[in-house]
């Protein structure tokens, strides 16, 4: 096969075969196709679309590409969940835990943040002492013994997608869904889970917007998990204003606790409780999604959930103090706070506002190798709908740097809107791909 034959055929508007597509990603895994080829390949793609099939055997070969977990030993159907990113979305932190609680094996594969999204890996690793930089044996090892582990991505693990993705972040080729949808599942695949939970996020907030397009998305890796053989449900859920009130790293662990413990933002609980009772659904192991999120509910109530997300934090080296006493976590030096200008309704929290000012405090990367301050962050003290005074606090910004707190300063009082009217809010959850019978 010739390179420049393939890119031309997909200019053109023809489809690829599975083996043009396989040929394609194992030699520019192997660095034998160069850069200025795949990117022409990919704008290609970008602009004439992937069909199904395509889509699929991409996928495939993405996963391929390096190593395949197995967690056939156990004998039992191994579970996964994955966010498409959003600002404090702390759910995969409350809802693993409670999974694993529930009998089901979680082996989670996790990012850290890039832009005004915050990553697992970076909320976790604000606990002294954890690691998220496993040796893959140790952390099928983990998910043997205690039901449960998540680990950083790793090179072992879809190294074609970690190359391709770096090519189409300069290249403009990132909003595809084919692509975007390959590059989850790849990696979903790759890592051994038979059960995947797919939480779309859509708002202000996201990557995603459109609903046309959330949904889009939702059903593209619906229908690529059915193919490769693997149980999948999408949810497409609101990110319109942040879930919970803390963003930002250390904050949200302190949120995170709270919500295991039973005292936590109601938003939070009842996402994870629902997108839980899904996933507990998918793997069998309730006859429908509400009686897997009666089960959840009594498993945050009995604290079995909490025990749970203790076990994994202090099995992968983070120090058990820490989760006793939270004052133990990392402090920013400064808070500021919010006031509202004047009385009314919240009519807006602007997720991307709030997730851009989190991260110009130091809470997140605009680069993949900058260095992030744990401490700091936004701490919100109302959500969309409640009602304010004149001079009522509406948040609290946590920093360590007077200069940047100025700016953050200025920069979040735009991301809140206050009118004369109630408004109604947002729905936590847009839709469910496929619909799930009760």
């Amino acid at each position: 096969m010739r390179v420049l034959e393939l890119i031309l055929k997909k200019r053109d508007g023809g489809n690829l075969s599975a083996e043009e597509i396989g040929f394609l990603i194992s030699e520019f895994n192997r660095g034998n196709i160069p850069d200025y080829q795949m990117s022409a390949l990919l704008m290609a793609i970008y602009f004439q679309g992937l069909n199904a099939r395509e889509t699929t055997a991409l996928t495939a070969a993405l996963a391929e590409s390096g190593e395949m977990l197995d967690f056939s030993s156990l004998g039992a159907i191994v579970a996964d969940k994955h966010s498409s990113g959003g600002v404090g979305d702390k759910i995969t932190l409350v809802l693993a835990p409670l999974v694993a609680a529930a009998g089901v094996p979680v082996a989670k594969i996790s990012g850290r943040g890039l832009g005004f999204t915050g990553g697992t890996i970076d909320k976790l690793e604000s606990i002294p002492g954890f690691s998220a930089r496993l040796p893959v044996e140790k952390f099928m090892e983990l998910v043997r013994e205690n039901n449960l582990a998540i680990m950083a991505q790793t090179e072992r693990l879809t190294p074609a997608d970690g190359k391709l993705y770096a090519l189409r972040d300069v290249t403009g080729t990132v909003e595809n869904i084919s692509l975007i949808a390959a590059s989850i599942m790849s990696k979903k695949i790759a890592a051994g889970a038979n059960a995947i939970l797919l939480d779309v996020k859509m708002g202000k907030g996201a990557f995603i917007q459109n609903r046309e397009e959330a949904f889009h998305l939702a059903e593209t890796m619906v229908r690529i998990g059915k193919e490769m053989g693997r149980r999948v449900v999408s949810v497409v859920t609101d990110m319109n204003q942040p879930l919970g009130f803390a963003v930002g790293n250390a904050l949200e662990i302190k949120e995170i606790m709270a919500v295991l413990n039973g005292q936590g933002p109601s938003d939070v609980e009842h996402l994870a409780v629902l997108l839980g009772g899904y996933l507990l659904a998918l793997v069998g192991k309730v006859r429908n999604p509400e009686e897997g999120q009666e089960e959840l509910s009594r498993l945050i109530k009995n604290g079995a959930a909490l025990k749970k997300f203790k076990q994994m934090v202090i099995s992968q080296g983070g120090r058990s103090e820490c989760l006793e006493d939270l004052s133990l976590l990392p402090q920013a030096k400064f808070v500021e706070m919010i006031k509202a200008p004047k009385p009314g309704y919240l009519h807006d929290i602007d997720a991307r506002k709030v997730g851009k000012v989190a991260a110009l405090l130091g809470a997140g990367r605009f680069f993949k190798g900058d260095e992030i301050d744990y401490s700091v962050g936004v701490v919100l003290n109302h959500k969309v709908g409640d009602s304010v005074a004149a001079g009522d606090v509406l948040a609290h910004i946590h920093g360590n740097n007077e200069d940047t707190l100025k700016t953050a300063f200025k920069e979040i009082s735009g991301a809140f809107s206050i009118g004369e009217e109630k408004s109604p809010g947002f729905p936590l959850v847009y839709g469910v791909v496929p619909p799930f019978p009760s």
